[in-house]
């Protein structure tokens, strides 16, 4: 019979968690055949013992167990395991599982649904973390993220493969039902990717995708990060910013943000705003539930549409 779903499972020095995880496999409620692609990434703990002892009950239970990896002095990181991990896999639809995190039984069952309805996209879940308070406003960001704001505002960790499935037309749904625990944790692979990565990968995208559509452009933020993101963009998207807002009347007062590292003679002078005087489209580099719910109650006030008139970019 076909395999309808392959769970793919990158593992690497999973032992404290995998017993748990391989369990929820085993706890699905789907009953269409599915598999689990197992693919070892140089562990040097007991992962792989466990791995087989679960590939017995799982068989016993009806799920193909498909082993593969390698025992070179130091692991390849998670893509790598997860290419090869879908290499070896046969389903029609992949479910990907992390080894430190827990499915709930419903998980395979209700997403294969979303997929099958919405074939073109990638379908995500609501999610808990372990521990609860871990990452709490990470979590209530991503599960309350609207179907428009999860193709303007998702960024989920394959970040390279979700732009690419952007850039083909590609769409993203949610099960909206707390399917997946997350684990945080210092081992986590979360962790491995650097954060100067992510940015200049981000940067790229707004460039690519947004920024093309706008003659100008205003950055909402006169701080750090707002400059920060100045200082990212090509001469050319540079030249389209004309304006930094916030609401720091420090801020404002001093009038304008000079870019001392700019080749441009006269350096660029970027005038800052309140933000009441600054005119969308904008870019905005302010982090969401940090104030109080004041940023997004300004936001509201401008009666702006995301996507159109706005960007979140932080």
């Amino acid at each position: 019979m076909e395999t309808r779903v392959s769970v793919i499972l990158p593992v690497h020095d999973a032992e404290p968690w995998l017993d748990e995880c391989l369990r929820s496999v085993l706890q699905q409620d789907f009953e269409g055949p599915m598999e689990l692609s197992v693919f070892n990434d140089a562990s040097k703990d007991k992962s792989m013992a466990i791995v087989e002892k679960w590939k017995v009950t799982l068989e016993g239970s009806g799920i193909r167990v498909v082993i593969g990896g390698h025992d070179s002095p130091s692991p390849r990181g998670v893509g790598y395991s997860k290419n090869q991990a879908i290499a070896q896999s046969s389903g029609s639809y992949l479910c990907f599982l992390d080894a430190d995190d827990v499915m709930m039984p419903p998980r395979v069952r209700l997403q294969l649904e979303a997929a099958v309805r919405h074939p073109a996209s990638i379908v995500g879940c609501q999610v808990r973390r372990e521990p609860p308070n871990s990452t709490e406003r990470y979590t209530r960001w991503i599960n309350q993220l609207t179907s428009d704001q999860l193709l303007t505002q998702g960024v989920p960790e394959d970040l390279l493969f979700f732009y690419n499935h952007l850039r083909k037309g590609g769409g993203v749904v949610r099960v909206d039902q707390s399917l997946l625990l997350y684990r945080y944790h210092p081992g986590a692979a979360t962790h491995s990717v650097l954060e100067a990565t992510i940015w200049t990968h981000r940067v790229h995208f707004l460039e690519e995708r947004a920024l093309p559509h706008w003659a100008t452009f205003t950055i909402w933020n006169a701080g750090r990060q707002g400059r920060r993101l100045y200082r990212s963009l090509t001469a050319g998207a540079q030249r389209k910013v004309v304006a930094f807002c916030d609401v720091d009347e420090n801020k404002i007062r001093k009038g304008f943000y000079c870019y001392e590292d700019s080749l441009e003679r006269p350096k660029p002078r970027v005038p800052i705003l309140h933000f009441r005087a600054a005119r969308p489209p904008f870019v905005i580099c302010v982090k969401l539930d940090l104030t109080g719910g004041a940023f997004e109650d300004n936001l509201r006030s401008l009666h702006l549409q995301e996507g159109r008139d706005f960007l979140h970019f932080s």
